[in-house]
Parts: structure tokens; sequence; C-alpha cells
């Protein structure tokens, strides 16, 4: 078995590189490919902020993507205390002695352990027990710096689809079941299908007009998305992801959507009437099909 390990949130194009090499070594040498991955989040359980961080995929997204990238076999490893506190050694005789791991594939930061031990230590105590070490080079976004899924929650709260999807590999998505809203939208001649997540804890994109990818009843469709307060016609500070769908007017209430980030067309305003709104939303409409 040929292992990889770490949480891999987002599968963005540093971890790409990771899980192809992954997936080549294994080829090489006639094993399979497998990937230790953890849940929930390490910080989550070891820091105080563990509410403030939001995910870039939930575990089933995180999983699928792996696969569809050639790892043969995922495996979750529920993080505690308890599994926080194992040394790189003793991890690392754990990945050799249970899943039969004979060669370990390090990324250019991958840390391990309760020791913290840096990719060059994680490196000489693998060789130490009888792994063979392949290495990874680091991943740069356009200004050079190393892509991080860190980086991309940035961009992400800051809107900034455009700078998270060139350094995940792919455009960000969301993941929900319809439910239902105001029917404000459809007054306006903009209906609108509200998302409820089906991972809480799955980090939101900052509010804002957005044009977006449906799918939904199998097929895919263009629209825009807005995700905010809705304060011109609002008063409380519950958070929104509704989308206006073009071309589309079925009931979908309590079906499955997923909205793909292609761009942001603006931020959230307050206009002065819902007819000021309504115009602004005829404009949102025809910058998103500038793009189609």
């Amino acid at each position: 078995m040929v292992v990889a390990t770490g949480f891999f949130d987002g599968v963005h194009l540093g971890h790409r590189l990771v899980i192809e090499q992954l997936v080549k070594a294994a080829a090489a040498r006639g094993d399979e490919s497998m990937v230790m991955t953890f849940w929930p989040h390490p910080r989550n359980v070891l820091q105080k902020d563990a509410r403030s961080l939001r995910l870039l995929t939930a575990l089933d997204e995180k999983t699928r993507m792996l696969h569809e990238l050639g790892v043969s076999r995922v495996e979750v490893q529920r993080f505690t205390k308890e599994f926080s506190n194992m040394t790189t050694r003793e991890y690392l005789c754990m990945l050799r002695d249970n899943y039969g791991a004979d060669t370990v594939l390090l990324g250019y930061d991958n840390r391990m352990g309760s020791d913290a031990a840096a990719p060059d230590d994680v490196a000489r105590e693998a060789e130490a027990i009888g792994l063979e070490v392949v290495r990874t080079e680091m991943v740069s976004n356009d200004c050079g710096a190393a892509v991080s899924s860190t980086k991309i929650r940035k961009c992400l709260e800051e809107g900034d689809v455009l700078g998270a999807n060139g350094m995940l590999g792919y455009s960000y998505c969301l993941h929900g079941v319809v439910v239902a809203g105001n029917r404000l939208g459809r007054t306006m001649g903009f209906p609108t299908a509200n998302m409820q997540l089906y991972e809480p804890l799955k980090l939101v994109p900052g509010n804002g007009v957005y044009y977006v990818r449906v799918k939904v009843l199998g097929r895919e469709f263009c629209g825009m998305c807005n995700i905010g307060l809705r304060p011109t016609v609002a008063t409380g500070n519950s958070r929104t992801i509704e989308t206006n769908i073009f071309g589309f007017d079925e009931d979908i209430y309590g079906l499955d959507m997923e909205l793909s980030f292609v761009s942001k067309i603006r931020d959230e305003v307050r206009f002065a009437s819902v007819d000021q709104l309504k115009a602004q939303l005829e404009k949102d409409r025809d910058a998103c099909m500038s793009m189609m």
C-alpha cells in the first residue's frame, strides 16, 4: 500500500499533485493507493476557535473527489484528542502495521504527529521503520505563494470566487436541498430556489450576487445567486442562499440542488424600494447572461 495522509480540505491543486504522484507511485509498484484522512477537522477538536472554521468540502465530497482522482482506498480516521497524542513514529507504525503501508507520500509541508514533525523529520522516521518515502513539490498561485486551504477560504469569504477557483482547479460548489422561501422574488419576475446546506460547516462565499451554474433534476442550468441578508426586503439577520435559475420554473421544493460559483457580479446592497431592486436584478441577469 502506498499511503498519503492529511485532511485534504478542498482537494485543491496542491493536494491534486500529491494524489497524482500517489496514484503513479502505486501503479509503478503494483500496489494499491490509499489516502488516510480525518473527520472532524483537527482544529474543531483541538483549538478554541473551532466554531469559526468552515470547510471547503464535506466528507462525502472529499471522498468522492479522491476516488475520482484514482485513489483505490480512502480511510477516514475519527480525529479525537486521544488520537492526536500519537507521535509521528506511532502514526507511521500504525499505517504500516494496520494498513500494510510500505511507502508514504509526503507533501512539501506535510506535518504529522503530536510532535508536529516537519517533512524532513517525517521522512527520517519513516525510513527508520522501513517505509519508502516519496516527496512532492510546492504548488503556487499566480503570485508565487503556496496554494493552501486557508488562502482559498479567505478568497471565498471575500467573494473572490475566481481566485478561489484558480487554486482549487475547479468551480467551488455548494450542495443542499431546496426549501420554501417568502416567494417575493416570484412577484418581481425572479422566482428563486432557496438552499439549505447538507453540511452545516460548509463555507458559504461572502455576501453578494454571483453568476452560478445549477444542477437540479439531473440537468444543468445557468443562474444568479444572492447570498446575504436581503436588506431591501428583510429586517432580520438570517443569511440566505437564493438562486434565480434562468429558463426554469418548476416546483423543486425538497429536491437536491448543487451550485457551482463562476464569478461575483456585485456586493449585496440595500435599495430604496422594491422597484429599484427589481431594476438592479434585471441588470444582474444581463451581466450573468453575457458570461454564458
